[in-house]
């Protein structure tokens, strides 16, 4: 039998592993709740984002539930047929971090190589998110857009196609089942600030701006990520405010603008379609 080479696995899947087997074996009982994610987190001796990666791991293959309010709970032991295959997935939270390396230059190289119709392309997308936020509709494919054509006005065709496979990505079952718990006209107005502050840097031509702009979107991700799951996000005002209409409020600010009639009018396709939890 010839030798192998052992192929280093991602992180998260050895923590999730190794909660998996405590599960299994009955450390965990069924229908108890977990320790807290830093108590966990102390007691295996790693961060809390690999912890919050493994934990959504397991949430997907039906070992554990998070319950708004209350905690992570063990769940009864689900059949192995039909499971879910994650040993390919990457980790959300590092996929976030990969991106904030990546599209800090994408940011960059389009502030200096943009074209006024480049420029004139993503601000078609990013009035779109507000239309779609606005009118109660998921935007993610707006803000789908919004990156890819960040990326197209860099003028580099590979760097349009790596964004678009990071991006995608956010579409496996890892990132889908972690951003369910956040996914809300709250964050979603926050992103919108998050975004004009690059569509900002790109109107002046600033490339270090719009590098920083992009870096401090993915940094504010993923600190977003890594709040607590069981809590609602978002203070008691902000969520009031959102479903109100107040976007001021619930985290945009009163500089944007707004979508023009014929953009807040549009329908999005596929998964977009959906609308946002309450």
């Amino acid at each position: 039998m010839p030798i192998e080479a052992i192929e280093p696995q991602r992180l998260y899947l050895q923590i999730s592993a190794q909660l998996r087997k405590l599960i299994v074996d009955g450390e965990f009982a069924v229908g108890s709740r977990l320790p807290s994610e830093r108590d966990l987190a102390v007691q295996l001796g790693v961060s809390r984002p690999s912890l919050r990666e493994a934990l959504i791991a397991l949430e997907v293959e039906g070992y554990i539930e998070v319950r708004m309010g209350s905690g992570i709970y063990v769940c009864p032991p689900a059949p192995r047929e039909g499971q879910i295959d994650l040993s390919s997935e990457e980790g959300p939270l590092e996929l976030i971090r990969a991106r904030e390396m990546i599209e800090g230059e994408v940011a960059y190289a389009a502030a200096r190589n943009a074209g006024r119709e480049h420029i004139e392309a993503i601000e078609e997308a990013f009035q779109l998110m507000i239309a779609h936020t606005d009118a109660g509709i998921n935007p993610l494919e707006a803000d789908r857009l919004f990156h890819i054509r960040l990326a197209e006005a860099t003028g580099n065709s590979v760097l349009v196609g790596l964004v678009t496979q990071l991006f995608d990505a956010r579409l496996g079952p890892l990132f889908k089942r972690l951003h369910s718990h956040f996914d809300s006209k709250v964050v979603w107005y926050e992103a919108i600030d998050e975004h004009a502050l690059v569509i900002q840097a790109l109107r002046e031509r600033n490339p270090d701006k719009a590098r920083a702009a992009m870096r401090r979107h993915m940094d504010i991700s993923f600190t977003r990520y890594s709040a607590n799951l069981i809590l609602k996000y978002g203070t008691r005002e902000k969520r009031a405010a959102a479903e109100a209409g107040d976007a001021k409020v619930a985290g945009a600010s009163p500089q944007r603008k707004r979508a023009p009639a014929k953009l807040a009018a549009a329908k999005p396709r596929g998964r977009a379609a959906r609308k946002l939890p309450a």
